[in-house]
């Protein structure tokens, strides 16, 4: 017998409980943080796929200095199908794994071109066949494009999840498979956003600003070593 998918293989049901402190903490967070938003720069669809494909081991700000010359250089789908990955290099060279990356828009922008008419599909199943495009990069093209509602897991938000006892995972598809079950589906994408930022704003890597956090009384801070919980 197959081994079963991971995200088919369903925990227990959270309780009423669980499911209203979630509730509260995304409530809170985003009375705290309305302005919450993707910082990555983009004005259509291609252009915010692009953006997320580079986005990965890079910082926004980062792929926002080079994507204008970018954007410019390669207007649409057909623009990237056309070239060679080398012909991107010296728009992206100051990301990480910028060869990778190049090679991955064009194969993507390729197979949109070929099969989607130029525009970017709108269903996580399409979006995750494009070459170089994984479920974390689907979900956030999703949540952003209003298209279907997702709850990508990026580091910050599994470190988020697990310090306010979401959940227990490590494996990013176990982390959002959890936050879909404590949360209705029309707040995953929101939740998504809140999470990102109180990831890079209070609940850092390193030095959690706990005293300062609106959902402080709700958090076990798991895995917060205690001279940290300041």
């Amino acid at each position: 017998m197959p081994p079963r998918s991971r995200l088919r293989a369903r925990p227990r049901a959270p309780t009423a409980q669980a499911r209203a402190r979630a509730a509260e903490i995304v409530d809170r967070l985003d009375a705290e943080m309305p302005e919450a938003r993707i910082a990555l720069a983009f004005e259509d669809d291609l252009q915010l796929l692009v953006s997320v494909i580079l986005s990965a081991q890079s910082t926004d700000a980062g792929v926002n200095k080079v994507t204008p010359a970018l954007f410019a250089r390669f207007p649409d789908a057909a623009a990237y199908a056309g070239a060679q990955p080398e012909e991107l290099w010296p728009y992206i060279r100051s990301l990480g794994l910028f060869r990778n990356k190049a090679k991955a828009i064009v194969a993507a922008m390729g197979a949109i071109a070929r099969e989607h008419g130029g525009r970017v599909p709108r269903t996580r199943e399409a979006l995750e066949a494009l070459p170089g495009v994984g479920r974390k990069t689907a979900g956030v093209v999703l949540v952003h494009l209003g298209a279907a509602e997702a709850f990508p897991v990026d580091t910050h938000v599994g470190r988020v999840s697990r310090r306010l006892g979401l959940t227990r995972e490590q494996d990013p598809d176990r982390v959002e498979r959890d936050l879909m079950a404590l949360l209705p589906e029309s707040r995953w994408g929101r939740g998504h956003q809140l999470f990102v930022w109180h990831g890079r704003r209070t609940c850092a890597a390193r030095a959690p600003a706990c005293s300062r956090c609106v959902v402080a009384d709700l958090c076990p801070k798991r895995g917060v070593p205690a001279a940290l919980r300041r």
